[in-house]
Parts: C-alpha cells; structure tokens; sequence
C-alpha cells in the first residue's frame, strides 16, 4: 500500500500491518481527516491478501488517543458537522482480519472506546484508562456502552460512564477491559508476537468467527457476514452449486447424482 495519509502511518511487516495515529502534539485525537484516513486505509486492507493482522498503536509514548477533535469542521447540527468517528468504528468491527490495539499511553474518551471496539488490546504497564464523556457533557451510545458491557459487566460499566475513574493498565486488566500488560519497553516486540501467532491461524477461520462475534450486537449485518461471507463462499464452490448452476444455464433437471455426499 502506498498511499501517503495527512495523520497515520501504515506499514506491512510480514503478514502484520500497523495503523499509526500520528497526532502525537494533540494527544493523537483523532479529527475528520483520521476518522477517514482510518476507515480507507481499512478499507484497503480488506482488499488483499498480504495482511493477516491489524495493528493500531499511537505516535510516541506518553498517548494512545485522548477522543476526538472536532476544530476546522462545519458548523452545523447536519451530518456535516458530526464527527465520523463510527464510520472508523465500523471499518475496525467489519474488517475480517483481527484488530490488535496496542495502547502505547493515555486511551482517553474515545480513545478508550477506540481500543474496545479493537478485537485484543495489549498495554504497557504506564498506560492510562479512562471514560471521560459525563464530565465534559458528552457521550458514546453504542459502541462505547454494549461493547464496554460485554468486556466489564453491565454494573462495571456504568460506574465507568458515571464516575470517570482513572485506571492504570493493571486495573484495566483485572475487570476484563484489556487482554494483556508488558513492561513500557517491551510494547512493540510482545505487540509483534502477538500479532504473528494470531496470523499463523486459519484466515477464513478467523473472519468466520469474528462474523459469528459481531453477529450478537451487528443483526441483519452480522448475521449476513457470517451467512454470506464465510458460508455462501464456500458454498458456491460445492458439487451442488456447481450442478444445480449448471442445469438452470442448460435448461434441464439438476442430477441428484452429482450434488456430492
């Protein structure tokens, strides 16, 4: 992939490609031109074969991503003036390769949310956990709230959307919000290992149960993916198919004999 983006970096390693927010000046908030940045670059992804794992980490070391920044955009209650910050969400939950958020320091706001909505999250030990929408009038009605509720539980969730507390990666770890702590200067080599002992699994394998998962919350969406993408490909390629294709084309009674056993 070569396309040069305004605020993240991507690189392949392997079969590991790397999502870099790149705003470390403004905590790595993630504006209008990342949330989309995010969502092509995703997008890309989906479309080859190279990349078996996601990774999505924040420039320097003190910020994973503090939320987001709505500066510079339109004034106005229309959809113009609403930050894309679920088109980013979405690409992350509907890419059929798993998503690794590898938080780097402060995951803040949405930044918190940012690393639910990721399959695995692994931390450095000085990592910093925290919901920070009812002290600044705002909110996040979806992901940051089920997703939140299926890692923590429903009553640890609301005391994290009502009291705001502030959690290292250790306390993240012991309620279930993460997957995995590593000292500071072990990050990016335990985030690797990871990373490539998940792509030495089975790909179809994989997009099929990461279907199955977002099928719960997704509906008609996820349930689609799971059916469509995963079992109606291989389902085209069956004796079956190829019989009952073939004898609609030639206009003849399909051969029970040859849909296979």
């Amino acid at each position: 992939m070569t396309h040069q983006y305004k605020t993240i970096l991507y690189a392949e390693d392997g079969p590991v490609g790397t999502i870099t927010l790149n705003r470390p000046d403004d905590g790595n908030m993630f504006n209008e031109t990342m949330c989309h940045e995010i969502r092509d670059c995703i997008n890309e992804i989906r479309r080859e074969t190279r990349t078996r794992v996601v990774v999505i980490t924040g420039a320097g070391d003190r910020f994973f991503c503090i939320g987001g920044d709505k500066s510079g955009m339109e004034d106005t209650m229309l959809y113009p003036g609403v930050l894309p910050t679920l088109e980013m969400y979405e690409s992350i939950d509907r890419l059929q390769k798993p998503v690794i958020a590898s938080v780097n320091g402060f995951a803040v706001g949405g930044g918190n949310v940012l690393q639910v909505v990721c399959d695995l999250t692994i931390a450095k030990e000085s990592a910093v956990f925290r919901q920070v929408g009812p002290m600044m009038g705002s909110f996040d009605a979806g992901y940051g709230t089920w997703y939140l509720e299926d890692l923590v539980g429903k009553k640890r969730a609301k005391e994290i959307w009502y009291l705001n507390p502030k959690m290292s990666a250790a306390d993240a770890l012991a309620i279930g919000l993460i997957n995995k702590v590593v000292p500071d200067d072990q990050l990016a080599a335990e985030t690797r290992k990871m990373a490539l002992e998940i792509a030495e699994r089975g790909p179809f394998a994989l997009a099929a149960i990461k279907g199955a998962f977002n099928a719960r919350h997704g509906g008609v969406s996820g349930l689609s993916r799971v059916a469509h993408d995963m079992l109606l490909r291989g389902h085209l390629e069956t004796d079956e198919c190829k019989e009952m294709s073939a004898s609609f084309k030639e206009k003849r009674k399909p051969d029970p004999e040859k849909f296979g056993h």
